[in-house]
């Protein structure tokens, strides 16, 4: 063989790298497609945060890499739409159409804190086509109209199902490409555009993630419910980042998983905890009125599910020194707290606090402070703000994923069904605490979310400490994120049950003067 040939076989045996479109047509071509993160990872065999970082500029090398682009090249050949039919030569002129105004909208929206100034969801005077399915719509999130009840959105109607029965039947896939031969460069068509990014996906396919999850796992463990409840506690983590992942299909904020944090948000140690205070109740009154009483201790379902629905900073933080608290961001913030004086009554929404001076506190804490700071309650001062660490923020970014677990929740109360009972708990409350530095959930690293969920089901808990109170129950103890010892008729005040919005009982006992007997704190949601 001569040195040329030897060449030429060398070169033969190269395979051209195959070339992928730019980052944010692969993800338009995705979310159009309504796959998520995670349906690719698993089709590719890599990991959903490594689909995300695909999408956000770096790029797969070998064997992956081309059955990658041969994915994107099945994606852009399905979604290409079909020529339109020539027109005539002829064409009746054209009838001058007008533009009809806008809706009129209602001015209030959606708030946590209830003070009527919320950014996100707004309530439609008239309603508007919902974005996923065409039906009318009486809401708006983040600017888009849509249903925010899975169960009012009709993902197919009936114009829907003419339109697709006009296309044709099937678009040719794309050639296979062999393991080991050069593939044509991939060609995005230049006469489509882009995929219209969306608010949200059709709500049923996250309940259906839930469903079969728990589906399969009784049918591998033969219908042993220990056992499929053991192997679904065992993949909570997982299943809650995957079922996440669905529900930000189409979002219209970008999340960023893991972004650059201020040092407060960090460990020192291992051991150590971050600089954030998260304002945990824990606080016992200090005298029962005179005589014998009867105290019920309630426990506050779901909180910690609840507490989702929060402002939660979208991007990385940015720090401030102004002073100003902006209700369009959310973060940490340095404060000075106000001086409580109602301990005998109430308890500190600061929690159980020995040290005095600033110190690093959530949004929901702050807002909470501001809230009874100001004239409809007038408890405290307002606290003085030195310096945040916020971005752009947005009460909703987890609502379909709350929504999505609430709704398995209530289905599984109302069949009896404890597995699933037990697998959803398992994966909103594993989901809070592993979404920090956490060897156990690498695709998140939001401390701040986590730090700020958490101090929302405290908050939570302390305005039902509050409205116990105002309606003239005696409070006698406020603890963690579900627990509440009151003195009277409490059925009056809260709705009694197992859903989100009711409690429970969790213990009756007595106390008094002719009593030894004290609250006994039960275990957190």
């Amino acid at each position: 063989m001569s040195d040329f040939d030897a060449i030429d076989s060398l070169l033969d045996s190269l395979v051209p790298e195959a070339e992928l479109p730019d980052t944010a047509v692969r993800r338009e071509l995705r979310e159009q497609a309504g796959l998520s993160k995670a349906q690719v990872a698993r089709t590719l065999g890599v990991g959903p945060s490594t689909v995300a970082g695909w999408e956000a500029g770096r790029d797969p090398a070998g064997q992956t890499r081309t059955r990658y682009a041969y994915l994107l090249d099945g994606l852009a050949a399905k979604l290409t739409p079909a020529p339109a039919p020539e027109a005539h030569k002829t064409q009746p002129p054209a009838t001058p159409q007008t533009t009809p105004p806008p809706p009129p909208m209602t001015t209030d929206t959606v708030d946590g804190d209830g003070d009527g100034d919320g950014d996100d969801v707004e309530t439609l005077a008239v309603p508007e086509p919902c974005v996923l399915c065409g039906t009318p719509a009486t809401q708006r999130v983040a600017g888009f109209p849509q249903h925010l009840n899975p169960a009012d959105c009709h993902t197919t109607t009936p114009a829907q199902a003419a339109s697709a029965a006009a296309q044709p039947a099937s678009t040719p896939p794309p050639t296979r490409p062999a393991d080991t031969a050069s593939r044509a460069p991939h060609h995005t068509p230049h006469s489509t555009k882009p995929p219209t990014r969306r608010a949200f996906q059709p709500a049923d396919q996250p309940a259906g993630l839930i469903t079969s999850s728990v589906q399969a796992a009784l049918t591998a463990h033969a219908g042993d419910i220990e056992a499929a409840t053991a192997a679904l506690l065992k993949k909570a983590i997982p299943d809650a980042m995957a079922l996440l992942d669905e529900t930000r299909k189409g979002g219209r904020y970008d999340v960023i998983a893991h972004p650059w944090l201020p040092d407060i948000l960090k460990k020192k140690t291992k051991h150590d905890a971050d600089q954030i205070w998260e304002a945990r109740p824990k606080w016992t009154r200090p005298h029962l009125p005179p005589g014998t009483h009867e105290i019920t201790a309630l426990d506050i379902n779901g909180a910690y599910l609840s507490a989702l629905k929060t402002h939660l900073p979208i991007g990385q933080l940015e720090h401030s020194t102004d002073g100003h608290h902006d209700r369009r961001k959310a973060g940490v913030h340095l404060i000075t707290p106000p001086h409580w004086d109602h301990n005998d009554l109430l308890p500190n929404p600061l929690g159980q606090r020995d040290e005095p001076g600033p110190l690093w506190v959530t949004e929901p804490t702050l807002r909470l402070l501001l809230r009874l700071s100001g004239p409809k309650y007038g408890l405290c001062e307002p606290p003085a703000i030195h310096e945040s660490y916020t971005s752009g923020a947005t009460e909703g970014l987890l609502e379909k994923f709350r929504i999505a677990l609430k709704d398995a929740r209530e289905h599984a109360l109302a069949d009896d069904d404890e597995v699933t009972l037990e697998y959803v708990k398992a994966m909103y409350s594993k989901f809070v605490s592993t979404m920090g530095t956490s060897t156990y959930n690498r695709e998140l690293n939001r401390p701040d979310w986590m730090h700020l969920i958490r101090s929302q089901a405290f908050a939570n808990l302390w305005m039902k400490t509050l409205k116990a109170h105002e309606e003239g129950l005696t409070v006698v103890r406020a603890m963690g994120t579900d627990e509440l010892h009151v003195i009277g008729d409490w059925r009056r005040v809260f709705n009694e049950g197992r859903g989100v919005t009711e409690v429970k009982i969790k213990d009756i006992y007595t106390a008094g003067a002719e009593h030894d007997d004290t609250p006994q704190a039960g275990e957190e949601d």
